[in-house]
C-alpha cells in the first residue's frame, strides 16, 4: 500500500484542498480519491486555530468514516474537543475557542450534526496507526518503540501531548523534551505536533507538522517513497510559533 500522511491541519481546509489536488487526487462528490488508491492518513489535530475548523470535521469525517477512503488518529486539540463535546470541563483557550466560536454560530440541529461525527472519528479511530507492511507507525506527537503495540495513560499522553519537562513557555504551552534525538527504534516513526519551519528527518523519525496555521506549509510525507510535498499557508507568518532544534 502506499500512503499520503498530512501534517496538522488545524482547520486550514482550502491549503489542505490545495495538497490533495497536488498530491494528484481527484475530488469524486467533495472526496479527493487517488487514482491509483493512495491512501491518506490524518496525524491528528484537524481542528482549531484556523479558519475552518468546522468544515475541516466535515470533510475528514465524509472521507475516513462514511466512505472509508483515509485514515485519521487523533491529536491533543482533537482530545480537548472532544472531551468538550462530552461536557467535561474544558478551558476555551490555545486554539479551542476559534471551534467553539464557530461551533456555537451553528443552529442546534446542525451543532448535533457535527458533534455527532466528530464523536464518532475519534471513537472509530486509533490512537496511533501501525502500518507494518511499510513499517511504519504514525502518532500525533510521537512514540517509542519499545510502546508500539500497548495501551496505558502513560503512552496516551505521549502520543497526544509529547515528552514535557513540566515547565511551560511564555504563551502558557508546555516546553517538550526533544524525544527524536534519543530514538534508537528500527520502526519509521511519522508524527506532527510540535511546529517546525521544515520537515525534520531525525534518527529513523520524520516530523511533519510544518505550521500552515501559523502561515508556514501544509505537508504530506508519501511513503514509502518518503517524497515531502507541500503547499504554503494563506495566513500570516508567525515565527515565534516554530521550535528550533540544534
Amino acid at each position: 500500500m502506499s500512503y499520503d500522511i498530512i501534517g496538522d491541519v488545524h482547520g486550514c481546509l482550502d491549503e489542505l484542498k490545495q495538497l490533495f489536488e497536488d498530491l494528484g487526487y481527484q475530488f469524486e462528490r467533495g472526496i479527493p480519491v487517488h487514482p491509483e488508491g493512495r491512501i491518506p492518513v490524518f496525524l491528528g489535530d484537524i481542528t482549531d486555530r484556523g479558519p475552518s475548523s468546522i468544515e475541516a470535521i466535515d470533510f475528514v469525517h465524509d472521507l475516513v468514516i462514511t466512505h472509508q477512503k483515509g485514515r485519521y488518529i487523533p491529536g491533543n486539540h482533537c482530545d480537548k474537543l472532544y472531551r468538550y463535546f462530552r461536557g467535561n470541563p474544558v478551558q476555551e483557550k490555545h486554539g479551542l475557542e476559534t471551534t467553539t466560536e464557530e461551533y456555537r454560530s451553528l443552529p442546534s440541529k446542525e451543532q448535533v450534526i457535527v458533534r455527532d461525527k466528530f464523536m464518532t472519528l475519534v471513537e472509530s479511530s486509533p490512537l496511533y496507526l501501525e502500518l507494518p507492511e511499510i513499517d511504519t507507525v504514525v502518532a500525533h506527537a510521537g512514540i517509542l518503540e519499545k510502546d508500539i503495540g500497548q495501551m496505558n495513560k502513560r503512552i496516551r499522553s505521549f502520543v497526544l501531548y509529547g515528552a514535557t519537562t513540566g515547565k511551560t513557555m511564555p504563551d502558557g504551552r508546555p516546553e517538550r523534551l526533544d524525544w527524536a534525538a534519543g530514538y534508537t527504534g528500527n520502526k519509521r516513526i511519522v508524527y506532527g505536533h510540535t511546529p517546525v519551519l521544515e520537515p525534520r528527518f531525525k534518527n529513523h523519525t520524520v516530523n511533519i507538522d510544518t505550521g500552515c496555521v501559523f502561515g508556514n506549509k501544509l505537508t504530506a510525507l508519501r511513503l514509502p517513497e518518503e517524497k515531502i510535498v507541500q503547499v504554503p499557508s494563506s495566513l500570516p507568518f508567525q515565527p515565534e510559533s516554530f521550535r528550533k532544534f540544534e
